[in-house]
């Protein structure tokens, strides 16, 4: 799992049928010094600005409610920031 800033949310008028419902975000690592981001589905409704755990893999399966191609889901919302 990933401690992530969501950045925007991403917008597809066309994609694949069983991504459809499925909120698209632009998350960028937390801890990563490389700032590399990348996309996570959600379903739990995260919102810009906000630190959220984002789960990858095919474990991310068993919290969707139909199987689609998504290996990385927001699978909580952060209510403070992280400290090491």
């Amino acid at each position: 799992m990933v401690i992530g800033r969501v950045v925007s949310r991403l917008v597809a008028t066309r994609k694949y049928d069983e991504l459809q419902g499925y909120k698209m975000l632009i998350i960028e690592p937390y801890f990563d010094e490389n700032k590399k981001h990348f996309v996570a589905a959600d379903t739990i409704g995260a919102g810009e600005g906000e630190l959220v755990l984002v789960s990858f893999g095919s474990s991310v399966q068993h919290a969707l409610d139909k199987t689609a191609p998504i290996d990385a889901l927001v699978v909580g919302i952060l209510d403070q920031e992280p400290t090491l």
